[in-house]
């Protein structure tokens, strides 16, 4: 049996901290909406193809946005497929929310 490897429970402060550093990098924002366009799952391969840094660059790019709570992969033999994970943008969305509330 294999040990999946866990995100760390995060409180909310910590998790608003995480989303908003990963998504402060262009690249990392690319990739989310990529991954959107793209149906919302792609192997870390066709991801990696679509930029121009180099393979460890886009791995950590991934690494991050996973570590934030924005994407989760998955093992497909091999290759790993990355999905948005939107419970994550959720807790981005509803914060931002906020800036449209009337105040009162």
């Amino acid at each position: 049996m294999s040990a999946k490897r866990q995100r760390p429970r995060v409180g909310a402060e910590d998790a608003y901290a995480a989303a908003f550093t990963a998504l402060a990098h262009p690249a990392r924002r690319q990739i989310l909406m990529t991954l959107n366009f793209e149906g919302g799952q792609m192997t870390a391969g066709a991801i990696a193809s679509l930029f121009d840094h180099a393979w460890p660059t886009t791995t950590r790019h991934l690494r991050v946005l996973e570590e934030a709570g924005l994407v989760r992969h998955e093992r497909q033999g091999r290759v790993r497929a990355y999905r948005i994970d939107k419970r994550r943008l959720d807790l981005v969305r509803s914060w931002l929310d906020w800036f449209f509330k009337k105040p009162g």
